[in-house]
């Protein structure tokens, strides 16, 4: 197994140089899920929610919370992403969230992706939790990543 590259030869944790990478065009997926009762789905879709429209404030915090990644995530370098998409898609007992993220640069926007999944999740929970406190939370993960040495990678 390779060494772990946010350690130092003391073991201490630091930022990666990634200085002298070639910029290339990266791109990473995540997605995660949110279940909930029928009643609170129903007030979700149909506009009735007392917090007003859940799915467009939770795609706008998940936009800014890739944009936050650094200051959130130790050791995350500060990216300009190109582009950030978060898409739901309504389930059985629940709705299913699916983000994006770009940039061409050194380093890869797997955090990025991982952290508008969350953020927007988590602002589903908050502006539903007078409809429902059970909601469960899961299944957030990399769905797939273009770009950078390592190549593409898509989850099974």
């Amino acid at each position: 197994m390779s060494k772990p590259t946010h350690l130092d030869d003391s073991g201490a944790a630091h930022m990666v140089d990634v200085g002298a990478k070639p910029a290339t065009r990266r791109r990473a997926v995540a997605g995660g899920r949110i279940a909930m009762s029928a009643a609170a789905l129903d007030a979700i879709r149909t506009g009735n929610a007392p917090k007003g429209d859940i799915l467009s404030t939770a795609r706008i915090a998940g936009i800014m919370a890739a944009k936050r990644t650094a200051d959130l995530i130790p050791l995350c370098h500060p990216l300009a992403l190109t582009s950030v998409t978060v898409e739901f898609a309504w389930e059985t007992g629940g709705l299913s969230v699916r983000a994006a993220a770009e940039t061409t640069g050194p380093t890869g926007v797997e955090m990025e992706a991982l952290t508008a999944a969350s953020v927007a999740l988590l602002t589903l929970y908050d502006m539903a939790k007078a409809l429902d406190r059970a909601m469960v939370l899961g299944d957030i993960r990399l769905l797939e990543k273009s770009g950078g040495r390592s190549g593409d990678w898509r989850a099974a």
